[in-house]
């Protein structure tokens, strides 16, 4: 199984991007809102400034790459 946390912020365009894309290749994951303190958190211990970000079977994303995501989700193109 695999493991997707996306630490997000409102009105983050690629937030969205990144979600719909997962959601449309039927992955699951986990969103984290940065708006609460205790995300916002947990993002900066991973020394990550921007959203999103991602963890991706708890290795840290700190931007989109499509290739990696979808080679670690067995995602066909």
């Amino acid at each position: 199984m695999n493991d997707v946390i996306i630490y997000t912020q409102n009105d983050c365009p690629p937030c969205t991007f990144i979600k719909n894309y997962l959601s449309d290749k039927g992955i699951t994951y986990t969103e984290k809102n940065i708006a609460h303190s205790q995300f916002r958190n947990e993002m900066i211990d991973y020394d990550a400034f921007a959203t999103p970000f991602i963890l991706l079977n708890n290795e840290p994303m700190y931007q989109i790459d499509l290739d990696k995501i979808n080679h670690s989700l067995n995602i066909e193109v």
